[in-house]
């Protein structure tokens, strides 16, 4: 559920030089991927990437200031370059909980702000709120829930605004499976069956999400080849299917409490007025979960992280965290939700 290309351009496309990398073992037969760029000595932020199955990439990271922070990155069990790719076994939420932190203690980090989008924000909250010590502070954008009413809408509801995309969607789905979609992807998608179905499959799930992510979801969206092929979508989608098929592990609920346990934490929550994929009301629900959070308003954004608005109000949220170690004062007036 996270969307990484865009019609418009970041304000800068300037790109953070990696300057260390390298495996982490996490067990259960997992190693995953890390990079840090930007400043060695710099404030320490990890970037925890949506999905779930999307994987790390460089452009995710031109919203931190590199002369400011230590920017560090991962791709999650299964995802980008982790090992092995596209595996689900022993791949679940508590497990990626667990190698956020091992990956902290790795490089030594104290604490660190937590910053993710989409898939990346409920990992963002839920692992924030298990690990506050060393959490010096959260940017959430684009919230995620892992609710059903999030994946009835995603699959069913949104028929409503992308009524074209819905149905070449569904073609791919047999009819008597269409009441329960989630299941039939997880099933075609997880390995060691029809190879040419289960990319037609990533295929059209690919349009698909690119519509839903605009600008105009009556039309259909150029959509650029995937990195790694066909065998690197498959192995994106059959990550995703995996996690969606269980609600992430979590559920509304559970992501409410993570949010309010994070009372007296810096929290700032940015979500697109328009997000046809993360609905807004997500965004506002885990606002009022979380006592003393901030919620900003992208104005006539979507998904897309790098649309115009949302970019604008990302780089102000870091720069106020960098210069303050929190996000009071911020977002402008003219986009704050109501506290």
């Amino acid at each position: 559920m996270a969307i990484e290309s865009a019609p418009s351009r970041p304000a800068s496309d300037d790109v953070a030089e990696t300057f260390d990398g390298g495996w982490l073992d996490v067990g259960e037969g997992h190693r995953v991927w890390y990079e840090q760029s930007g400043r060695a000595t710099g404030t320490p932020v990890v970037v925890l990437h949506g999905g779930p199955g999307s994987g790390s990439s460089p452009r995710q990271r031109v919203f931190y200031d590199p002369a400011v922070f230590r920017i560090i990155q991962f791709d999650q069990r299964g995802c980008g370059r982790s090992e092995p790719a596209g595996e689900v076994a022993h791949n679940r939420t508590a497990a990626l909980v667990g190698d956020i932190e091992r990956l902290r203690a790795h490089l030594s980090i104290e604490r660190w702000l937590v910053s993710g989008g989409s898939w990346g924000s409920t990992l963002a909250l839920v692992y924030s709120a298990q690990q506050r010590e060393h959490v010096s502070g959260v940017l959430a954008r684009a919230i995620f829930l892992a609710s059903r009413a999030d994946l009835d809408w995603y699959f069913l509801g949104s028929r409503a605004v992308a009524p074209e995309a819905h149905e070449r969607f569904m073609a791919e789905i047999p009819r008597r499976w269409r009441g329960r979609v989630l299941n039939y992807l997880q099933r075609s998608l997880r390995g060691g069956g029809d190879a040419d179905k289960a990319l037609r499959l990533a295929t059209a799930w690919m349009n698909y999400e690119a519509v839903l992510n605009g600008p105009d979801t009556a039309l259909s969206q150029p959509v650029p080849p995937p990195p790694g092929g066909g065998t690197a979508l498959c192995a994106k989608y059959r990550v995703q299917s995996h996690y969606l098929a269980q609600r992430c592990f979590l559920g509304r609920a559970a992501v409410l409490r993570a949010a309010a346990a994070l009372r007296g934490v810096p929290v700032a929550l940015i979500h697109g007025t328009r997000d046809l994929i993360c609905l807004p009301q997500n965004a506002w629900r885990v606002h009022r979960a979380c006592a003393g959070s901030r919620l900003a308003w992208a104005a006539g954004a979507g998904h897309n992280p790098f649309h115009p608005a949302m970019d604008a109000l990302t780089r102000s949220a870091l720069a106020c965290f960098a210069e303050h170690g929190d996000f009071a004062g911020w977002p402008p007036a003219d986009r704050a939700a109501a506290p």
